[in-house]
């Protein structure tokens, strides 16, 4: 029976949902962290009475046909970019942004990868990088003097630093975002980064506070964007789904039972 079939697509959907989900509520204390939705569409759909079809020769075109679905396919996993709270945390090195934009990073390869997860720190020579050591700023690398006994970083990304004995802060450079055409292009790799996509489009570098640019908040992070009690609403809704296509599955188990007792 179709009906078995038609039931599975559905199981198989829900259980993705269900594993979005999952991915959702692990990941609502996750620094910055951009919550998914699975989106799905219907299969192709069998005619079993074409509409638009007269009859017979002089008749009238039936009006309405007969055509029976095939079940539910997984059209994307999308990535919900909204703005997250912002969490003080009192850190001179934790910067958070309001607005559009991504903080550029480097990673071991070369490669500029994407975040929202502003938790930076020094290393060893002073450039401002990520938890796992990407530089921050790959185009201009931020180099905190070892002698600096405080760091300013102002809503449009400069970065000043105070030096014992020097009565003016020290200017350090410039920090600078990247906004994109399609943010929910990106392609998510893990550890809050973002990698360039042809989906996304290409990045345009600016700094915070212009136009169409978010602004940076010193000591302050992003937190994630995942509400708790919409993903248990969801959770419950997928679950109930999962069951009522169960519950197809073991009628038309039930129904084909029927007739195989009848023919014997």
């Amino acid at each position: 029976m179709r009906a078995l079939a038609i039931a599975a697509t559905g199981m198989n959907a829900q259980q993705l949902n269900v594993e979005v989900i999952a991915n959702n509520i692990s990941n609502v204390n996750t620094t910055a962290f951009k919550g998914a939705r699975a989106e799905f569409t219907d299969l192709l759909y069998q005619a079993e009475r074409a509409q638009a079809v007269p009859n017979q020769t002089g008749a009238s075109p039936v009006p309405e046909g007969a055509m029976l679905g095939l079940g539910v396919k997984t059209a994307a996993i999308r990535n919900l970019h909204r703005q997250g709270s912002l969490a003080n945390t009192s850190n001179q090195f934790d910067l958070a942004l309001n607005g559009r934009g991504w903080f550029q990073v480097s990673s071991p390869t070369g490669d500029v990868l994407y975040t929202r997860a502003g938790a930076f720190n020094k290393d060893a020579n002073g450039q401002l990088v990520t938890l796992d050591g990407y530089t921050l700023n790959p185009a201009g690398p931020i180099l905190i003097p070892a002698d600096a006994i405080d760091v300013t970083i102002n809503e449009s990304g400069e970065v000043f630093a105070k030096i014992a004995g020097q009565a003016q802060p020290q200017n350090l450079g410039q920090l600078r975002l990247a906004i994109f055409a399609n943010d929910a292009g990106l392609e998510p790799i893990g550890n809050n980064l973002f990698r360039e996509t042809l989906a996304s489009g290409t990045p345009n570098d600016g700094a915070p506070s212009d136009p169409g640019y978010g602004k940076i908040h010193q000591g302050y992070l992003e937190a994630s964007n995942v509400d708790a009690i919409k993903e248990i609403t969801n959770l419950i809704t997928a679950q109930r789904a999962f069951e009522m296509n169960s519950k197809v599955i073991q009628a038309a188990d039930d129904m084909a039972g029927t007739v195989s007792k009848g023919i014997r």
